[in-house]
């Protein structure tokens, strides 16, 4: 075990030339961040989590129920065998030639077999209460890590345990469509606090971690709102997230903290192992923000053109019109007389324009 610490922890690939652990060490004139230190974070993630069960059962969801926001999930797909066979065993998204194929043996009616598959795999999806507890939660994480005193080293910790807790709490949740961008994320953010902590890089560090904390909040609040149905507050709310959110991210955080980090620290020791792996890191985070920049000024223009802020590009239900809130009309059966018949072929819906439905072509 100790040769394997010893290699783990090799000076030349940590730190700069010139510079060992023992430069590192605590004294009475100056601290130094110390690996041990970041050991509990381990511990202080799980009270996090443990917290933040507690929270959201005895806070959170009598907030949520006290605002009327749906606790019950997804309407169901009603029960059947066959349908129930292929969503498990074979696909839960079947082509058209599979479609056409589950009609004729049902005697089903196309459009009534996607609708079905649509409930079915919503079905599997939170109601509108589970991402508006995680939202809570996220707020109730991010306010009090912001470095209230000018000892980052207790910061950093929090801040690990944080994220080691987010990571966790993937696996745990209902697992979301940006799971594995989420992932990636989590663990380079979790591996830029612990690299740039023992490289004695916790300045530039806390930088990145409060520009990261400064919008968090914002968004959380900002979808709090839309769950909760007070539009005008959550369209206020998105605004501000996004303009700190591209101005922190795409404009901080390259132009201020990735030049010193690439271009003032190469001047100054320049570079060695363990630098090129933080810097390497920081680029990824902000080819992330880019992408994630996308998507918030995509869905800034859908809601200037709908006039609110409707959903993210990461929503758990999926949905294709409005509907899909309205319960499942009843199988219709392909046994018509032949007038019936004669204006289902024109149409191709097998029967389902006589009761009423729209026109398929009018989605």
């Amino acid at each position: 075990m100790a040769g394997i610490l010893s290699w783990f922890w090799n000076e030349r690939f940590w730190l700069p030339h010139n510079v060992t652990w023992a430069d590192l060490k605590n004294t009475d004139e100056a601290t130094f961040p110390q690996a041990e230190d970041l050991y509990l974070a381990c511990p202080l993630a799980f009270c996090i989590f443990m917290i933040r069960l507690v929270f959201e059962r005895f806070i959170a969801r009598p907030c949520a129920l006290g605002l009327k926001i749906q606790a019950n999930g997804p309407q169901k797909a009603q029960p059947n065998a066959i349908l129930e066979k292929v969503f498990t065993a074979i696909t839960k998204h079947p082509d058209e030639k599979r479609l056409e194929g589950l009609s004729k043996q049902l005697d089903w009616d196309v459009r009534t077999i996607q609708r079905w598959f649509r409930q079915r795999r919503n079905q599997e999806k939170p109601s509108t209460l589970t991402p508006w507890l995680w939202n809570t939660r996220e707020c109730w994480y991010n306010y009090p890590y912001q470095p209230l005193t000018v000892d980052i080293h207790y910061y950093y910790i929090l801040e690990l345990s944080f994220y080691l807790s987010l990571l966790f709490s993937q696996f745990t949740d209902i697992r979301r469509k940006d799971f594995p961008i989420m992932f990636l994320h989590h663990l380079a953010t979790i591996s830029l606090i612990t690299f740039s902590y023992v490289n004695n890089m916790a300045r530039v560090g806390t930088l990145v971690l409060c520009l990261h904390d400064a919008s968090d909040i914002l968004m959380e609040a900002a979808k709090m709102a839309n769950y909760a149905k007070c539009q005008r507050l959550c369209n206020l709310l998105f605004v501000m997230f996004a303009m700190v959110f591209i101005s922190s991210r795409l404009g901080l955080l390259p132009v201020w903290i990735l030049n010193t980090t690439l271009f003032e620290s190469w001047e100054i020791m320049g570079p060695y192992p363990s630098w090129w792996v933080f810097n390497l890191l920081l680029i990824l985070l902000q080819i992330l923000h880019s992408f994630w920049s996308y998507l918030i000024v995509k869905i800034a223009c859908r809601a200037i053109s709908r006039g609110k802020v409707s959903k993210d590009d990461r929503s758990d239900i999926e949905s294709s019109s409005d509907e899909e809130d309205s319960p499942l009309p009843a199988p219709v059966q392909k046994h018509h007389n032949s007038t019936t018949n004669g204006t289902n072929k024109a149409h191709g819906t097998n029967g389902y324009l006589t009761a009423g439905a729209p026109c398929p072509d009018q989605h």
